[in-house]
């Protein structure tokens, strides 16, 4: 049996802008004894040196890269890392549990920026939409835009409230109304307000949440977004490559987005698809595979008009294309069926429980979509829309193209196989 001493655990404190005087007990206790200070250079100023003798080690940057190399450095000691606000809420808890294992972190968490925000506010915390743009595009603000809605951002820095602001009007939300909290919990605290199309402020102290109260411009050209997919074809710039809205959500419900799964749409078009899954869900991920670099280009765009910059575009033919892609949950393919080798490529990166869909128009690749049928099963169907549309002084139908779609679960492996 082995007498080694167990590890020590690391002390993760979470500190608020009124630095020592906002700690427990135990939180300063922790600070005390640590041999290792580690945090960001704000953070450890924070700290009086008559109460915390350790070496101060300031994060460098990028942070992420540099938490394995600091924990090993600094292995056998007794280490207390900074935080801002609660450690485990976009905070440095996660990557250090991440790296280390949650066994190995001994957290003292603090109020977070949202909980002092939504005390001051008058918010219920659950209500309450939080994002942050800290590390992240503003543009992922824009998929939470929805009329009424309460929204709280964390600011990357000073300049984050006039590019939200900009984001607002941009989108159509140009009444909404805006409160700028600096300093949260410190004896300098403080806020500010106005509405995003009358935003005229200069940058203030970098510390700082933003509040929204989302209020939609009635007289804005952009269309109003749903939360659900089948957005309206406007919201959209395309070339007509465009899986239209109605048969855009037959093909979502058929794909099935569940949180943090992994979307490739293959044929990306103008990224519709990819787009309107990542939106199911703020963890859910996605991959555009576009052969056409000027199309490849507006996906990105539309992507982050939408409010998901994170969207992935690869330009490159498929099945070329795809060596290398993380494994998906779920495949799409709405154009390049007839590419050798494609369908097969498809179907054997995905893992058992993973869906296929397909999308066509012609009668070849129906054809190709009729014999997978046959071999692999799935759901064949037809989608047909008609819109009504003048003729003359009455109004009659006008048929869209219908579209065949397949929609395939890959079985899982017998219970006996090896």
């Amino acid at each position: 049996m082995s007498s080694a001493a167990p590890p020590i655990a690391v002390a993760v404190v979470g500190l608020g802008a009124d630095g020592w005087a906002g700690l427990t007990a135990a939180a300063r206790q922790a600070l005390a004894g640590a041999e290792v200070l580690i945090g960001g250079p704000r953070q450890l100023d924070l700290l009086p040196a008559g109460e915390c003798g350790g070496l101060r080690v300031a994060w460098p940057s990028p942070l992420r890269p540099a938490v394995p190399k600091l924990m090993a450095e600094h292995a056998g000691r007794r280490i207390a890392v900074l935080a801002s606000g609660d450690p485990m809420f976009y905070g440095i808890g996660r990557a250090l549990g991440e790296e280390l294992g949650p066994g190995a972190l001994h957290v003292h968490p603090h109020p977070s920026s949202v909980s002092y925000a939504c005390a001051r506010l008058g918010w219920p915390v659950e209500d309450t939409e939080v994002l942050t743009a800290v590390g992240r595009p503003v543009a992922r603000v824009a998929a939470a835009l929805h009329e009424g809605r309460r929204l709280l951002v964390l600011s990357a820095g000073a300049a984050t409230p006039a590019e939200i602001a900009a984001l607002l009007r941009e989108r159509g939300f140009g009444p909404s109304r805006m409160r700028v909290l600096e300093q949260l919990g410190s004896e300098r605290e403080d806020a500010y307000e106005g509405t995003a199309a009358d935003w005229h402020r200069e940058p203030g102290d970098p510390l700082n949440v933003v509040a929204v109260e989302c209020l939609r411009d009635p007289g804005s050209a952009v269309p109003r977004l749903g939360a659900t997919p089948g957005l309206p074809d406007a919201a959209y710039e395309h070339d007509g490559q465009l899986t239209k809205r109605h048969v855009r959500a037959a093909t979502l419900c058929a794909l099935a987005p569940a949180p943090g799964e992994l979307l490739w749409d293959i044929g990306g078009g103008s990224g519709s698809i990819g787009i309107e899954w990542m939106r199911t869900h703020p963890s859910c991920r996605a991959v555009a595979v576009e052969r056409v670099p000027e199309r490849a280009a507006r996906i990105t765009r539309n992507a982050a008009a939408l409010g998901v910059p994170g969207l992935r575009v690869v330009v490159g033919a498929a099945p070329a294309a795809l060596d290398g892609l993380p494994a998906p949950d779920a495949v799409f393919i709405g154009g390049g069926l007839t590419a050798p080798g494609l369908l097969d490529a498809a179907w054997e990166a995905l893992a058992p429980g993973g869906r296929l869909v397909v999308n066509t128009v012609t009668l070849e690749s129906e054809a190709v979509l009729a014999g997978q049928h046959r071999r692999l099963g799935g759901e064949l169907v037809k989608l047909a829309v008609s819109h009504a549309v003048p003729v003359g002084g009455f109004t009659g139908w006008r048929q869209a193209m219908p579209v065949t779609q397949w929609s395939v679960t890959k079985p899982q492996p017998p219970a006996d196989a090896p």
